[in-house]
């Protein structure tokens, strides 16, 4: 199973996601290291374990503002892969690992989801709110349209303690034929690690149990081989 660290950023730093409440996200105070600079976090991460993939949100991107390209090129040179979900956004030149997420709540209808993923090479992201399902219905409903790697993003636990969303993560699993699932949001700690192991799930975004120290190198390790 994939561990993949997640770098939110907004206004030029690193912040805490909390619970998809984006207008109250704050830099970042990292347990791995001091400030809340994207290059630095990085950096700390991959002291941390061997991770080979990093995700991004470019939350200024997604909302319409200016994307943080200097950024994002930066990042890319310290991972072998950067999967960046940038809403509408379509970045080149942040490095030869690139792969686009694609978010469900940043697709105004299910033929223009539909459009941009036949263009190919990316991820998709079926995106839930509090209130449910956020995007086009569809793209949530007919796996066939799915890429081969499809992240279920659960806002709404991102930052909090309640742990993954097992009984959605099984639900996406039963339907996925053979593609490979992602869990994000609400991993805890080793044990989630384990259970979503367990249910086949390919990779796991994380950013908060890093930060705060509830996983650890030996945690990791153990997962990673």
């Amino acid at each position: 199973m994939e561990l993949i660290p997640v770098i939110d950023l907004m206004g030029g730093v690193v912040v805490h996601a909390r619970r998809g409440d984006r207008a109250n996200y704050r830099p970042i105070a990292s347990g791995l290291c001091e400030g809340a600079e994207p290059v630095r976090i990085a950096q700390a991460l991959r002291e941390l374990a061997p991770f080979r993939t990093l995700y991004v949100a470019d939350l200024d991107a997604i909302a319409g503002r200016e994307p943080h390209r200097a950024e994002l090129a930066e990042l890319a040179q310290n991972f072998e892969r950067l999967w960046i979900d940038a809403g509408e956004v379509r970045l080149a030149g942040a490095g030869p690992g690139l792969r686009r997420v694609l978010g469900t709540e940043s697709m105004g209808d299910a033929e223009s989801g539909r459009a941009a993923l036949r263009e190919g090479a990316s991820v998709l992201s079926l995106d839930h709110g509090p209130e449910g399902r956020r995007g086009p219905a569809e793209l949530h409903e007919r796996a066939e349209l799915w890429p081969d790697e499809v992240i279920v993003m659960t806002l709404a636990r991102v930052g909090g303690d309640t742990g993954p969303d097992y009984d959605r993560l099984r639900a996406t699993l039963a339907r996925a034929e053979g593609r490979r699932i992602y869990a994000a949001g609400g991993v805890r700690d080793a044990e989630d690690l384990r259970r979503l192991a367990d249910l086949g799930i390919a990779g796991v975004l994380l950013a908060s149990a890093l930060h705060d120290g509830r996983l650890g190198a030996a945690d990791l390790a153990a997962v990673m081989g």
